[in-house]
């Protein structure tokens, strides 16, 4: 059973409009390499028993230390810890150092499973629980390969991830009331926000305009005859007009909050792939109204998306 899902991030509306080489481009590059890990990760655990309680991408704080769990499984008489790794490629131990095939070090993936391994047993102890955590660092691409690896590190190679797997289907037993209100509390106790975030600086004129596919992220983007509905010139995806202009005008207000929402500024962000007239009518129908003349402007009252953390300019 899933009691906290893992969510697609903000942040990754920022990819495909970062022109050329942005500074942060490279980080969250980085950073959509780990999602998919997780995303994929996440699918291999549905094949396991309803049984195990499972929390994704979980940030918490024990007494002013903030650490992130990727995966955790809870039963009646064990907690599974899982840190996910999308390394490619090989690489190699050394005298207790990770390292990449071409001899660059990296940070030690154990120790970061064993610091958060440790801040999770302390703040169980605060909760009043005592339940064995047992951790594994899960190298979830099959291309990675790990030379000179003692048999005691706590990992779990590609080959080996069917075998997990099965061992969580054997394991698994019925969550008592204990372990239900365990899990809702840590779902509860999660940092939705880190002082720690590193969310880039961007401007208007960094990002890209247009309406991007869906599917595929290419902005090949037109409109058909039919004036309704998009296609991409690149995977042939279709999409409803009205649903593009939400979705991309949704991106907008995640990226700039403080920035109003006008027919002008939407028409624009659009790439002007539509008409005015075809924007206006979507605002129309989806937002409120507000104001009139240069001052009118569109508020949406489904959603308050106003306080994101990121920070155009």
């Amino acid at each position: 059973m899933i009691i906290k899902p893992l969510h697609e991030p903000e942040w990754l509306c920022l990819i495909p409009r970062f022109q050329g080489e942005h500074a942060e481009k490279q980080h969250f590059e980085n950073l959509v390499k780990g999602y998919e890990g997780e995303l994929k990760f996440a699918g291999l655990l549905e094949e396991i028993s309803d049984d195990w309680l499972i929390l994704y991408d979980l940030r918490l704080e024990y007494r002013r230390t903030i650490f992130q769990i990727d995966a955790l499984l809870i039963s009646p008489k064990s907690l599974h810890l899982f840190e996910v790794k999308n390394f490619e490629s090989d690489f190699y131990i050394d005298s207790g150092k990770w390292f990449t095939i071409n001899g660059k070090e990296i940070r030690d993936p154990v120790l970061q499973l064993n610091r958060c391994e440790f801040l999770l047993r302390q703040l169980l102890h605060e909760y009043g629980f005592n339940i064995p955590i047992k951790g594994n660092v899960v190298f979830i691409n099959p291309t990675f390969t790990l030379y000179q690896a003692p048999l005691d590190l706590p990992i779990i190679l590609p080959t080996q991830l069917d075998r997990l797997v099965q061992q969580l289907n054997r394991s698994a037993k019925k969550p008592g009331i204990r372990d239900i209100n365990l899990a809702e509390k840590l779902a509860g106790a999660h940092l939705k926000r880190s002082p720690y975030d590193h969310l880039p600086e961007y401007n208007d004129s960094e990002l890209k305009k247009g309406i991007y596919c869906a599917a595929c992220s290419s902005f090949s983007i037109s409109l058909k005859s039919d004036q309704i509905t998009i296609i991409c010139g690149k995977c042939g995806k279709e999409e409803a007009a009205d649903s593009a202009v939400i979705r991309t005008l949704k991106e907008f207000q995640l990226l700039f909050p403080e920035e109003k929402v006008t027919t002008n500024r939407v028409y624009y962000w659009c790439g002007e792939i539509f008409s005015k007239k075809t924007v206006r009518r979507v605002l129309g129908r989806n937002f409120v109204l507000k104001g009139g003349g240069g001052s009118a402007h569109y508020v949406d009252l489904r959603a308050d998306l106003s306080n994101t953390g990121m920070r155009g300019k």
